[in-house]
């Protein structure tokens, strides 16, 4: 097996530290998670203070946009900054500014801290994902970072359950709870990365490995010259003149606006369409986030062994796939059916977002992966902001068959620029 330029001991080391900064990274995003997602979780609940979807809706967006433009900044900040200290202290922030949500009764003030929140939020996954790719080398790649993601999209489930366990809890403060008791896990989960993860082997004592993989060698070799040559800001330029690059940008906006509609309005289609309670939507939803969490895993995972130069195939396939379920899904009603389809609906959509990782890291290497990464989620957020306000005016207006039927459009968007981008 090749070392990676280590000896056999070196080998050893670095693959432990590897790993620790894999899981400690992963079980941060899921805790993370918990205090960006729980908004959602929340809607149906302060609906009944009197504000209204499309009100709720414009806010979730804030966060969303605020979220994509710190995407922009960050990832390249962690390119030149480093990653962990960003981490940890956006981690820690984000449990703080939820728990000061929770007080809040004004609907303006909580708009204002969900955007704060937004700039928290940003710092988190991006930087962590260049991080990454200082223990995991290019053939390993998609393993790693469908690893990182297999965890956040399954912090989406672990949200909705720990939100019905808050309303259980302390029921008596409704919306309120779904933002004190979710603040708690980052603030706990940052204590094992804090002690477990480095950012980068040569603070083990390590020299960085050598990539075995000639093509993916050969372009990290000249991202540093650019890097050394060129301004701070020139690898954003670089980046978006690349022919895959635009592409991915514009399939990300529409990721963005299929993955949250569902994650952001399925408890509520649930309570609305057929009058189940806030806490039985929320947990009946856990299916969701649990096919994202396998689906982004495997699929690229597959892509390392089958198609690691060329990944729009699984882009394709896992796009036709979720259109055909999602147009399913509004035609049954709740039961195993329903289940079955919401799981992979998430299995597929959330399989496409984590190629998007794969892509960044492919084209960025260990020199601009922040960069490459924070653009692609800038692209993705737009789209997530979008469907909140869009998805609330028209639910406010309309009705749920409009709702599914957009999800589908963006999805056949999807896979004819993958189909486009393949031939080229």
């Amino acid at each position: 097996m090749n070392n990676l330029g280590y000896t056999a001991e070196e080998n050893i080391l670095f693959k432990r530290y590897s790993w620790l900064f894999l899981v400690s990274f992963s079980f941060l995003c899921v805790c993370a998670n918990c205090c960006r997602l729980n908004f959602s979780s929340a809607i149906p609940l302060m609906t009944e203070e009197g504000w209204t979807t499309s009100q709720l809706g414009i806010i979730t967006g804030i966060f969303f946009w605020v979220y994509a433009v710190g995407q922009v900044i960050n990832g390249r900040l962690s390119d030149i900054l480093g990653s962990k200290k960003l981490i940890v202290s956006a981690s820690v922030l984000t449990g703080v500014i939820n728990i000061i949500i929770g007080f809040q009764n004004n609907l303006t003030v909580i708009a204002i801290l969900w955007g704060i929140n937004g700039i928290f939020q940003s710092v988190i996954w991006t930087p962590g994902v260049a991080a990454l790719n200082n223990w995991w080398p290019g053939n390993k790649l998609g393993f790693a970072t469908g690893f990182a993601h297999a965890f956040n999209g399954l912090g989406q489930g672990v949200c909705a359950l720990v939100v019905s366990l808050a309303f259980y809890i302390i029921p008596e403060y409704g919306w309120k709870s779904a933002f004190w008791i979710p603040a708690i896990l980052p603030i706990i989960a940052v204590i094992p990365f804090m002690i477990f993860a480095k950012q980068q082997p040569e603070e083990i004592g390590l020299r960085p490995y050598t990539e075995i993989d000639e093509q993916k060698a050969k372009r990290e070799e000249e991202l540093k010259k650019i890097k050394n040559q060129r301004g701070k800001i020139y690898p954003y330029m670089f980046l978006l003149k690349m022919p895959a690059f635009l592409p991915w940008l514009i399939m990300a906006f529409f990721i963005g606006i299929v993955r949250y509609g569902l994650l952001t309005w399925i408890p509520y289609y649930y309570v609305d369409n057929y009058g189940e309670t806030i806490t039985s939507s929320l947990s009946s939803t856990f299916i969701v986030p649990l096919g994202m969490a396998v689906g982004t895993l495997v699929i690229p995972w597959l892509t390392d062994i089958f198609c690691p130069d060329n990944r729009f195939m699984a882009v394709i396939f896992s796009g036709v796939a979720a259109t055909v379920i999602v147009v399913l899904f509004f035609m049954v009603e709740p039961g195993i059916v329903a289940k079955f389809l919401l799981f992979f609906a998430g299995f597929f959509i959330y399989a496409m977002n984590g190629l998007m990782w794969t892509f960044a890291s492919d084209v960025g290497g260990r020199i601009f992966s922040g960069t490459a990464s924070g653009l692609l989620n800038f692209a993705s957020y737009l789209g997530a902001g979008c469907q909140s306000a869009v998805f609330g005016f028209v639910l406010a207006r309309s009705n749920w068959n409009s709702v599914f039927l957009t999800m589908a459009i963006c999805l056949v968007v999807i896979v004819i620029l993958a189909v486009a981008r393949h031939k080229a």
